[in-house]
């Protein structure tokens, strides 16, 4: 794994750091790039039809680039509405975090509360570029998730996105009330985070 680059899909130097920790974990002298340092400038369309197809997709990018491509998708899934809004919940209401939650609320009023259950989900792909397919084949995709309830109105302070409403169950808070440490334990993208960094112990 050594003789080939491993450039994360995507521009926030933050996720990339992130990513870079968990592999030298795994070995002292992997470096992790983002797609502007492979010479990737512009978005990445998500046409899938689920995270791993999307999550795929972006991998996919770096790894026609000569890197070991890496990438994640994420959202929320809640029962009472067939999964929605899954792979759109970035842009569910067609506006910000604010509209986003809004709509969810909005959707879900006549929800009893027993009812309102739902599930973060990360998805993490990693793919192989040409010269390495034959070694360790196309990659793989792991899945965390974290289930919980939507709550009738906000909560917290403190992270982003759906968070407010998230209620995690054996904390009895809402994402927005859990400091950072904590989230970053119990979370979606950290269980697919551990998922993966043991998957890929294989291809070591």
């Amino acid at each position: 794994m050594k003789e080939t680059a491993f450039c994360l899909a995507s521009h926030n130097p933050g996720k990339i750091a992130e990513m870079e920790a968990l592999l030298r974990a795994l070995s002292p002298d992997i470096r992790v790039i983002g797609l502007r340092e492979a010479g990737y400038e512009g978005n990445i369309e998500e046409n899938g039809s689920s995270f791993e197809e999307n999550a795929g997709i972006k991998a996919a990018v770096p790894a026609a680039l000569g890197f070991i491509g890496i990438a994640d998708d994420s959202g929320l899934c809640v029962d009472a509405l067939g999964g929605a809004p899954g792979i759109n919940s970035a842009r569910y209401s067609g506006g910000g975090a604010d509209e986003n939650n809004e709509k969810l609320l909005y959707e879900l009023r006549d929800v009893e509360d027993s009812l309102r259950t739902a599930r973060f989900v990360s998805v993490i792909a990693l793919r192989f570029p040409d010269n390495l397919k034959e070694k360790y084949g196309a990659g793989f995709e792991v899945r965390g998730e974290c289930e919980g309830l939507i709550i009738r109105e906000r909560r917290g302070e403190g992270g982003f996105g759906y968070d407010p409403l998230f209620f995690y169950p054996p904390l009895g808070l809402t994402f927005a009330q859990i400091g950072a440490e904590t989230k970053n334990q119990i979370s979606h993208r950290a269980a697919a985070m551990r998922l993966f960094a043991e998957k890929l112990k294989e291809y070591r």
